[in-house]
């Protein structure tokens, strides 16, 4: 064979001077046109949002300031709402406890039921009857709020007043279940309402959670001879515990801004009971819809103050939950 015909291979580019793959593919997705509009879109989209939150914002700020340079009263300590007063006078304290109390209430008592009927339309009930069951509470969640107003005020809160009195038969000693009769349109009554109505959200975001659980966990949990609850204990619920959380979030977040359905089922005055079966107290939300069309523009500028706490404790109820996934990442699955 002539050695002087033999073609030398060509040069070949060093692995070091070759970007990355990903920074190949980033760049060749970047020059298509449909990616460019995509990201101007997406990019556009969340300007727009962050635009929108900052108005808000302002407006409630601007309000605010003119509400509390007229205020005689401690808007953080003042145990009362007397805007059209001279000097006016009003104050938060009863509001937030309401409104942090009764969406409490409704947390503790909705997540546990609806992560277990989550959990049972996921792993337990057969096709047939997890179909329906799913369907009717979606239903629930499309209810309108005034329908679960009027359905509190007429058939939950008179069938309370038994629970209640047994309450008071066995914790009454506490201070925080004494019931002294009377209607039962109380903080835990609207925290009862709230829990139904938050059950839905928090149900529905768990079940797609719960069934995106990786299946070879499942199976090799299985085949290890561990029962159906341990597959779930084991497999299941950690993977699950961030869109719980974020289940939990989306429905305190209703609970929190509710209106017309705690406005229709308490009985608010602006005193703090120890006791959570007697009326008193009230929310940010219920008390500006009850006194928003009466009041005068000093009075709204006062109501708009109050929204812009219920405001800022919405963003930090997000802010936390954003923690709580970021600093437990396991709970995501993504290294399953």
């Amino acid at each position: 064979m002539d050695i002087s015909t033999t073609k030398a291979p060509p040069p070949t580019e060093p692995a070091d001077a070759r970007p990355p793959a990903d920074d190949r593919r980033k760049s060749n997705s970047a020059t298509r046109p449909g990616d460019r509009v995509f990201l101007g879109l997406s990019r556009g989209s969340g300007i727009v949002l962050l635009t929108i939150m900052g108005a808000i914002a302002a407006f409630l700020t601007y309000r605010t300031v003119l509400a509390l340079s007229d205020n005689s009263g401690n808007f953080f300590t003042t145990f009362e709402w007397d805007t059209a007063a001279t000097p006016p006078k009003f104050g938060i304290p009863v509001l937030v406890f309401g409104t942090v109390v009764s969406s409490i209430i409704a947390l503790v008592i909705a997540v546990p039921i609806a992560v277990a009927i989550a959990l049972f339309i996921s792993h337990y009930a057969p096709r047939k009857l997890s179909g329906p069951i799913a369907y009717v509470i979606d239903l629930l969640a499309a209810v309108p709020s005034i329908v679960y107003g009027l359905w509190g005020a007429l058939v939950v809160a008179p069938h309370l007043v038994g629970l209640y009195s047994w309450l008071d038969d066995y914790l009454g000693w506490t201070g925080i279940f004494e019931y002294s009769g009377g209607a039962p349109r109380s903080l835990m009554t609207v925290g009862i309402l709230l829990a139904i109505m938050i059950l839905p959200i928090i149900t529905n975001v768990s079940r797609e959670v719960f069934l995106q659980s990786p299946k070879m966990h499942e199976e090799a949990a299985l085949a290890l001879g561990a029962t159906r609850w341990e597959v779930i204990r084991m497999s299941v619920l950690p993977f699950g515990r961030s869109g719980v959380i974020s289940a939990s979030m989306l429905g305190l977040g209703r609970a929190l801004g509710e209106t017309i359905a705690v406005a229709t089922v308490l009985s608010p005055s602006f005193l703090i009971n120890a006791s959570l079966l007697d009326p008193g107290g009230g929310t940010f939300a219920q008390n500006i819809a009850s006194k928003f069309n009466e009041a005068d523009e000093f009075g709204r500028d006062a109501l708009i103050a109050s929204g812009l706490v219920l405001f800022v404790i919405t963003l930090l109820v997000n802010g936390a939950a954003r923690l709580i996934i970021a600093r437990r990442k396991e709970y995501s699955g993504a290294n399953a």
